[in-house]
């Protein structure tokens, strides 16, 4: 079997394989530059309003300097892409370089009508516009905002995650921009912020988390049934050993692990404590998956 394996590798299936990962990563890219374009000119730029992250940044600089925004989005990048490359490699720096590229080339060429005075509006849909951007961007292995890569290189060397320094990092952003702006301005990006991380977060993790649910019963076969031939999931079982008392007695025990979607967990647990109301069940989320049978998201 091994053999086989590796010979898979070098037929025509994984050069098409290849192929078609490198053709949906530049649409996504595309996609991704072009929604992010719309997003700036359209919406952000005639109004002064900016986002979060290495994006907000060149936009903040683009209002209180002289400085046109195409210069300021690659300049301001170009340490994150850096850091990408050491952190990650080289593909990803390459990919990632072209793309804020192609994002000043449009942002500097393209002109767009105003589509809206509203400030709510305009903060909400070009928040979309531009966290579809981001979001297609990222699904295509590159980055058009740094701000992340940054964040994994301190949380890396500091007690803060990802998540605390790139709040941390907004807030002081959006603290400066009410200081040199004014404060209505920064409230109303703030809004512009929230609306493009949800929208990235839809993109890249899809309306329906997927969770990982690990069932410890003494009725797994029962169960494993229920969850494979009724619920349509599957069900992969693990050989363990109780660990104190009289399960500790039992070495023959399953445990049973499973990938469900958010809307899908409640009925899982239902059917599960109809066999078994006793049963240890833990639930932890997942970013993605492949292959198995799982309910596809869209995009993914």
């Amino acid at each position: 079997m091994p053999k086989r394996i590796i010979a898979l590798g070098n037929t025509a299936w994984a050069q098409k394989v290849t192929l078609w990962r490198k053709v949906k990563d530049t649409l996504f890219i595309g996609i991704g530059v072009v929604m992010a374009s719309i997003g700036l000119k359209g919406f952000l730029l005639p109004n002064n309003f900016f986002d979060g992250g290495a994006m907000g940044m060149s936009l903040l600089l683009e209002i209180v300097t002289p400085l046109d925004l195409s210069p300021l989005i690659v300049l301001v990048n170009l340490p994150f892409i850096y850091l990408g490359y050491k952190q990650l490699n080289l593909r990803f720096a390459i990919k990632s370089t072209l793309a804020i590229f192609a994002l000043a080339l449009l942002v500097h060429y393209i002109e767009l009508p105003m589509i809206t005075s509203d400030k709510l509006l305009i903060a909400v849909f070009g928040g979309f516009f531009l966290g579809s951007g981001i979001g297609f961007a990222i699904r295509g292995g590159a980055v058009i905002d740094g701000t992340e890569v940054l964040a994994i290189q301190v949380s890396r060397k500091s007690s803060l995650t990802v998540g605390d320094f790139i709040t941390v990092f907004n807030v002081c952003l959006f603290i400066v921009a009410a200081i040199l702006v004014n404060l209505e301005t920064a409230m109303y990006s703030m809004l512009t912020y929230f609306s493009a991380s949800r929208t990235v977060d839809f993109l890249i993790n899809g309306v329906e988390e997927y969770i990982g649910v690990m069932i410890i019963s003494e009725y797994n076969e029962d169960i494993k049934a229920k969850i494979t031939y009724d619920l349509g999931r599957g069900v992969t079982a693990f050989k363990a050993d109780g660990g104190f008392g009289e399960k500790a007695k039992n070495p023959d025990r399953n445990v049973l692990f499973c990938v469900v979607t958010r809307l899908e967990v409640t009925r899982v647990l239902t059917e599960i404590e109809k066999i078994d109301p006793k049963a240890f069940v833990i639930q932890y989320p997942i970013k993605d998956t492949k292959g198995g049978m799982i309910k596809k998201r869209p995009l993914h």
